[in-house]
């Protein structure tokens, strides 16, 4: 099969603008591993990539990479080349409906969508419809969906109604920190809500009772009509007040929790109440002592996969490939050793350093020369039997990188 991989943060969705290193790291590490697992099912690999990326030789073993220049480029090159290829699967932010508009775009073009359906998309991201779900499962925490035109004296009457504080505050559209804030009292709600608007392109944002725990996700694969729990997975999370950035660092898969069971099976039923999500989900918790609370859902690929691809006993692209395709999913999850990741912020490399560290085998997304974006950001992965070993080969490989790094 001949299929598309169209990941927006290294594939042109911030042409005419600085990539930032630390959603590129991640985005250029799913698509990587990605395109690899393809290749290995006996794929061949279609991949669009940012102009200022591709003249770097990124180490990417697509058969073909199509050089992105200007704003309009994706779209266009994705309608054509479509023409040539089998399947599209897209990798991009819900926010702004992203990946929403790029998955409609998918399924115009009469070839395979491998992605979630964009209805089901917009489901999801409807978080009033999402966490009224939720609510009715019994799985959410408090939360009440607010819009950013309201009167703060009226916004802060209601959160006094419905929620005590600490709370977290975060758009509607974000993806994983972006734009999330710990509030700890009400007078940090102005700054909190000023930090939501310069990050979210929608009207509305969500207050939620902040529940202390593990922050963990669960990565699944789904017909669109019945799912299953391939892992559980640590989330390595720094919650900031409004005056800082929240920050996802990286992970660990496995994650060994007393609640693992209870997680997967509330994980299914979260799925499967929204039909048309498909393929690759992530469903993100927090696990207390004695309970799971779900706090959102992303309906496309995570950056667990780059921990669980390496762990999991069969090739996870060729699966989910037969979850869209043929509606069959894997008897169970086969999963062997530990894959512990994590981002290294470094100084921008030459291209001397940035070839080397491209070829380092621990090194998941190298930290690229974009002089307009300093400092650096790359991805790196350890594995171990065992999570102790996986956390070693992790600090040795951190090493390593930054010992070639002047």
């Amino acid at each position: 099969m001949k299929v598309i991989v169209y990941e927006h943060v290294s594939g042109g969705g911030y042409v005419g603008q600085p990539i930032p290193p630390s959603v590129l790291s991640e985005g250029f590490g799913m698509l990587r591993c990605f395109v690899e697992d393809f290749k290995a099912a006996g794929h061949k690999v279609t991949v669009l990539m940012d102009s200022r990326l591709s003249k770097l030789s990124p180490p990417i073993s697509a058969d073909c990479i199509v050089p992105v220049s200007y704003r309009e480029d994706p779209k266009e090159y994705l309608k054509n080349i479509a023409k040539i290829n089998d399947a599209i699967y897209i990798i991009a932010p819900e926010t702004g409906q992203t990946l929403q508009s790029f998955v409609e775009l998918a399924e115009g073009t009469g070839k395979v969508p491998l992605n979630c359906e964009s209805q089901a998309i917009e489901r999801v991201a409807d978080k009033a419809v999402f966490y009224e779900t939720l609510q009715n499962l019994g799985v959410s925490p408090k939360t009440t969906v607010l819009t950013l035109d309201e009167d703060l004296v009226k916004v802060k009457l209601t959160i006094k109604k419905e929620l005590c504080y600490p709370i977290l505050l975060k758009p509607v559209d974000g993806v994983g920190c972006s734009g999330l804030s710990l509030v700890n009292e009400e007078t940090q709600l102005d700054s909190a809500i000023a930090k939501i608007r310069a990050e979210s392109k929608i009207g509305c944002f969500i207050a939620q009772e902040f529940i202390r725990g593990e922050a963990a996700s669960v990565s699944l694969l789904s017909t669109g009509k019945k799912a299953i729990a391939l892992s559980l997975n640590k989330q390595n999370v720094t919650l900031a007040g409004p005056y800082e950035v929240s920050s996802y660092d990286g992970g660990a898969v496995p994650f060994d929790h007393w609640l693992k069971q209870e997680a997967f099976r509330v994980s299914q039923r979260v799925v499967e109440a929204f039909p048309g999500l498909k393929g690759y989900v992530g469903i993100d918790f927090v696990l207390t002592e004695h309970k799971v609370f779900v706090v959102d859902a992303n309906p496309r690929l995570t950056t667990s996969y780059v921990g669980l691809r390496s762990v999991e006993g069969f090739n996870v692209a060729q699966a989910l490939l037969d979850a869209v395709l043929r509606g069959t999913l894997p008897a169970k999850s086969e999963i062997e050793g530990y894959a512990c990741f994590s981002k290294v912020e470094t100084p921008t490399p030459t291209m001397v350093v940035y070839q080397k560290a491209a070829k380092l085998s621990s090194v998941v997304s190298p930290p690229f020369p974009l002089n307009d974006s300093p400092p650096a950001v790359s991805l790196v992965l350890g594995k171990g039997a065992s999570l102790k070993d996986a956390n070693l080969h992790l600090e040795e490989a951190k090493k390593h990188l930054l010992n070639i790094i002047p």
